[in-house]
């Protein structure tokens, strides 16, 4: 699953056919702005079942400084994320132990008009698989931590502007927190934070750099069913890419920041179900595209 699906090459050579000097990153692999309020927070012991419905829509292609490319862009990718998360009563460090893995459904639709590209694909991501959870509950906090991998198992072209995979591993580490102001738990503010370290590209001499992903929430509780408030991301990359076939200026870092309204609704029992609401507007983007990101989600406690 996937937001930014240019591959650095392709975009290199748009901005020399065009006249534009640009350098575009390979970014990571990790979704910015899908898990939103309370995002900090691990659900107690027990099975669950969580489908991400992402959509992704923009037509502006920024450039290292956070200006607009003209090449006539456009793109919509619509992903269907599902994720399965077990948490255990085993406890180590005082926390409990979780694992979970996410299977990803993509479809991208992309077009640049003045390069004559109109291109589209669906199929499996890249699978991501997370052996190690720790999350912790204190009166009035959540504490997690997380280890995970990202798998190469999508399709890749290099020639496809729209594939599903990205054509590296991704090892993701995953910090997070919630703070709640009142015993109640009825008022809330939480961040996420993700790091990503990526391998080498197997059908090109590239190593893209690190990510650093920053999700951020604030929320009111109401009736002990409904969370209303707003939710963002920060995302950044923070180290160069590397490699023989890295002809953009490395010193270029991709960056982006977004921000928007949220609502969720917590079913009563016995239906073990939850579902969310959020669309978030991005904004001072640098060396990417930027657009809205809206993220249905539907969660099933078993």
């Amino acid at each position: 699953m996937k937001k930014r699906i240019l591959t650095s090459g392709l975009l290199c050579l748009i901005g020399l056919l065009f006249g534009t000097t640009f350098a575009v990153a390979e970014t990571g692999h990790y979704v910015n702005g899908v898990e939103g309020i309370k995002a900090g927070s691990v659900p107690p012991p027990g099975f669950y079942y969580r489908m991400y419905n992402v959509f992704y829509k923009a037509d502006k292609l920024m450039d290292q400084n956070g200006d607009e490319i003209k090449i006539g862009f456009d793109v919509n990718v619509f992903a269907v994320a599902n994720r399965f998360l077990w948490v255990s009563d085993k406890k180590i460090l005082g926390a409990n132990y979780a694992i979970d893995a996410v299977v990803p459904l993509v479809y991208t639709d992309i077009e640049i008009k003045q390069a004559g590209i109109d291109q589209s694909k669906f199929g499996v991501g890249d699978i991501f698989v997370e052996p190690l959870v720790l999350s912790w509950h204190g009166p009035q906090y959540d504490a997690s931590f997380g280890m995970g991998m990202y798998m190469p198992t999508g399709k890749y072209d290099k020639t496809d502007l729209s594939s599903p995979g990205k054509d590296f591993w991704t090892l993701m580490w995953t910090l997070g927190g919630t703070w709640y102001f009142d015993t109640e738990k009825t008022w809330s503010a939480s961040v996420l934070s993700r790091y990503e370290t990526h391998s080498d590209k197997r059908d090109t001499d590239v190593k893209p750099g690190d990510n650093f992903h920053f999700e951020w929430g604030v929320g009111k509780t109401l009736s002990k069913v409904w969370d209303v408030g707003i939710s963002g991301y920060c995302n950044w990359q923070v180290t160069d890419d590397k490699g023989d076939d890295v002809v953009w200026d490395k010193s270029v870092h991709d960056r982006s920041f977004a921000a928007g309204p949220e609502i969720s609704l917590l079913f009563p029992p016995p239906t073990g179900l939850m579902l969310s609401l959020r669309n978030l507007w991005e904004f001072e983007t640098r060396d990417g595209s930027e657009g809205t990101v809206t993220t249905l989600t539907l969660t099933k406690f078993f």
